[in-house]
């Protein structure tokens, strides 16, 4: 008889988790995993789906709840600074009540959330809903990352993580389209309503697919942390998503981000006193998956601001309907989730260096194209530019995380997973306020500018039809103009910055056969 599988949850002094297995055949070794990783893909999906697609119905929301959009854009604001305070105490669950049935429940409790979303009658209900539907929204990718760690054997890892990769690079390419559709044909409120029976329906197929892994009761909550880390996240993203409209140079903004720094700073000193840590700082120590994390926020901003720029360029600037301009995004995401898989074969083969780096540069590349914008691009162009940037991302993203991830010992990896998502959601955050920050500022600045060498009639009397008319096409031809070179710098910062990633990229390396994680392994075995 064939020996057990010696696995990460086997390890000495790790958590208790499910036991492994023997060994089975390869067919049927990759039907056990492949399954409940297509499972845990839903989830995924779901939470960073949710993150674009409510940002197009924006508009039509303040036509029926009325408010100004400094109001209703907190139906977003309200989402992510959520995020920022329960992704961090995502870890302890998942090890405290097993991770399956934190994922269940997470599945259950986000269709829950979405339907009082969709159910809301005024804007005030609608923000409330928001923040219990990013509670288990920001659960969810944490745990799914953290079973397909457990789940997957580890020659397996790049295969399994091409595919649930795709739920992070297609979502937010999917959500301006499907959000678009329901808004422009018929109801704002699908795009909540879209979730409840995806979710139901997951979590029933989840339960029966997914192996049970039992939870910890020794491991105590860090209060400490937890308040520490949820104040200073909270703090720092509620700077950036109104440091445009409080003034970046204003008091309440300078006092949120120094606050949220102190509030950090004091986690990490917590976090490296207390015998439990709420999240063990220590796998920063571990350089690949430090240098992971720079490498995927820089990704996570590129992914987010180009998903935020283009739709909204391609609407302002060439006045196209909100299903139109995001049906132009759909190629770059059929391309990256095309790739993703193909490349999760690749990493199994040859590591995670060569394609990280080939898709930095193909993805900088496409950036950089995307920096041409102007209000006479044609549809073939965007689809051109961005199916490029497209298959840079399906080239880098999931190498670059399996290589972070891999790199940890296996009671790490929860820790790992949480980390990883907190980096990535406050990159995004941050990397979007910046950029419209950058924009905003940039615009006025070439208003003022261009404004001033348009020619004067001298009249002073009243506007006629027709010259009010030859005003205004000059002022939308100005505006247009405007748009598309502030947008073409923003886009120069990004391909810039994702080409710097190539300097961290080249000296990736494939864990070694005898790491502390496989030298724990083999030790489980014995």
């Amino acid at each position: 008889m064939t020996p057990p599988v010696a696995s990460v949850e086997d390890r000495p002094g790790t958590r208790p988790t499910t036991p492994v297995p023997s060994r089975a055949p390869a067919s049927t070794t990759q039907v056990r995993w492949f399954l409940p990783v297509l499972m845990l893909v839903i989830g995924n999906f779901m939470a960073v789906l949710d993150v674009t697609i409510v940002n197009v119905a924006v508009p039509a929301i303040q036509k029926d709840f009325g408010g100004s959009l400094d109001d209703v854009l907190w139906i977003a604001t309200a989402y992510t600074l959520m995020l920022g305070v329960v992704v961090p105490v995502s870890s302890w669950l998942g090890d405290r009540f097993g991770l399956t049935r934190v994922y269940l429940l997470s599945l259950v409790g986000f269709a829950i959330g979405s339907a009082l979303c969709g159910i809301a009658g005024n804007l005030a209900w609608l923000i409330v809903f928001r923040v219990i539907q990013a509670i288990p929204g920001g659960i969810m990718p944490v745990v799914a990352m953290t079973l397909v760690y457990r789940i997957v054997p580890r020659e397996k890892l790049g295969t399994a993580m091409g595919v649930f990769g795709v739920g992070i690079i297609f979502g937010p390419a999917v959500g301006p389209v499907l959000g678009g559709y329901f808004v422009q044909y018929l109801d704002w409120r699908l795009v909540f309503y879209v979730n409840v029976p995806v979710g139901i329906l997951g979590a029933i197929a989840a339960y029966f697919v997914l192996p049970k892994t039992p939870g910890s009761a020794g491991r105590r909550f860090d209060i400490p942390g937890f308040l520490c880390i949820a104040v200073g996240l909270f703090a720092i993203l509620l700077a950036a998503s109104e440091g445009s409209d409080w003034g970046w140079d204003g008091y309440r903004i300078r006092m949120l981000i120094v606050g949220g720094v102190l509030c950090l700073a004091l986690f990490v000193v917590v976090e490296l006193e207390v015998k439990q840590p709420l999240l063990d700082l220590t796998v920063f120590k571990i350089w690949p998956f430090s240098s992971s994390l720079v490498m995927l926020a820089v990704l996570q901003a590129n992914l987010l601001g180009i998903s935020f720029f283009v739709p909204v360029f391609l609407q302002q600037g060439q006045g196209k309907e909100a299903f139109d301009a995001g049906l132009l995004l759909l190629p770059q995401a059929l391309m990256s989730g095309v790739l993703m898989p193909v490349v999760g074969k690749l990493y199994d083969k040859v590591g995670p260096r060569w394609l990280a780096v080939s898709g930095l540069l193909i993805s900088g590349f496409g950036t950089y194209l995307l920096a041409s914008v102007t209000a006479d691009m044609t549809r073939a162009d965007v689809i051109l530019w961005t199916c490029v940037r497209g298959a840079g991302l399906g080239l880098s993203i999931m190498p670059i995380m399996t290589y972070g991830l891999a790199a940890l010992p296996g009671r790490q990896t929860s820790e790992g997973s949480a980390l990883n998502n907190v980096a990535r959601q406050s990159a995004g955050a941050l990397g979007l306020a910046a950029l419209s920050a950058l924009s905003v500022s940039q615009q006025a600045q070439l208003f003022s500018a261009r404004g001033a060498l348009m020619p004067s009639d001298g009249q002073t009397g009243p506007v006629s039809p027709d010259l009010f008319g030859r005003l205004y096409g000059e002022y939308r031809y100005l505006s247009g103009q405007v748009l598309a070179v502030s947008y073409a710098n923003i886009f120069l910062v990004i391909a810039a910055a994702t080409a710097a990633c190539v300097l961290l990229a080249v000296f990736m390396r494939p864990p070694p056969a005898n790491s502390p994680a496989d030298r724990s392994a083999a030790a489980g075995g014995h």
